[in-house]
């Protein structure tokens, strides 16, 4: 009975497939690494900037596909690059952040639209823009894997380092800049976190979803409790759910009689958008029975 069930889930295969352990890996790392950062971008009020470095990544990828080497290094190339650019522009104050912000991401996109330009027409690449905007966690290279797990555990161990002076500037950047916090250092430390996290995302789910993966979980947990250190948790591990879930639906759909099999970035970003719809109706209904509460005992009264 236990072994139906278990075929009834997993797919013939599942276990056994190379592509799916490297995705399970990667995809995970990525994950827990993605919602502790994305809590931060969260409370720094900078999702903004995440979706900006997301668009930017397409230029790191379509010109790692004209070059002919390894697209996670040309999405972290151009997420250094334009983390140093942003910070050089100003990014100490939120209205100066924006406009920085937008200033790169224009010149960044007209690189890319030039690049991509050239992939389908110069270069003898196939399925680059595909791959670039929406990946795709079953062709991640093994070979990559070392790199993208060293990677995460380093923003993670950077982002454990750093958590109590960049909470303190996140939550109020004056009271944290009169302590002695350098409110600019770790401001600019924080967006280089920022960048990395979301070129690795592009692995997994693509250049434009990236930021799905870096924000869902990270706002559903913040949904689920207000204690920083508890929503870090938490959105690590609603990411890891979100991308073995997707990873797992993605490889059952392709086994499917007369089904071609459903993108794997899609069925991420589908399940952490259902887990957030789930926490956002917990959360009104909990808000709702508080006030009915409430009212009750102001009527008693």
């Amino acid at each position: 009975m236990n072994g139906l069930s278990a075929n009834v889930v997993f797919e013939a295969g599942f276990f056994s497939s190379s592509p799916v352990h490297v995705a399970l890996v990667a995809g995970g790392m990525v994950a827990v690494m993605s919602g502790v950062v994305g809590v931060f971008t969260v409370v720094r009020g900078q999702s903004f900037a995440g979706h900006a470095f997301s668009d930017m990544d397409t230029t790191g990828g379509s010109a790692a596909f004209l070059l002919g080497v390894g697209t996670l290094w040309g999405f972290l190339a151009v997420a250094v690059a334009a983390a140093g650019a942003m910070e050089l522009l100003g990014v100490e104050r939120r209205r100066g952040r924006d406009v920085a912000t937008g200033v790169v991401l224009g010149a960044a996109l007209g690189v890319a639209a030039l690049l991509l330009f050239w992939d389908t027409t110069v270069s003898s690449t196939t399925g680059a823009t595909t791959t670039i905007l929406f990946g795709s966690l079953f062709t991640i290279s093994g070979a990559t894997v070392p790199a993208t797990v060293a990677f995460s555990l380093a923003i993670l161990a950077a982002a454990s380092v750093s958590y109590r002076p960049l909470l303190f500037s996140s939550l109020s950047a004056e009271m944290a800049r009169v302590r002695g916090v350098p409110v600019r250092l770790v401001g600019a430390g924080f967006l280089l976190m920022l960048a990395l996290a979301v070129a690795l995302s592009a692995i997994t789910v693509g250049a434009i979803l990236s930021t799905a993966l870096l924000i869902g979980p990270a706002a559903t947990a913040l949904r689920l409790t207000r204690r920083p250190a508890a929503a870090m948790g938490a959105a690590a591990g609603i990411g890891l759910l979100g991308v073995w879930s997707g990873i797992l639906v993605a490889y059952d759909s392709a086994q499917w009689p007369g089904h071609h099999g459903w993108p794997a970035s899609f069925c991420v970003v589908a399940v952490i958008f259902v887990l957030y719809l789930v926490a956002d109706l917990q959360g009104w209904t909990r808000a709702k029975r508080t006030a009915t509460g409430q009212d009750r005992m102001a009527r008693g009264g």
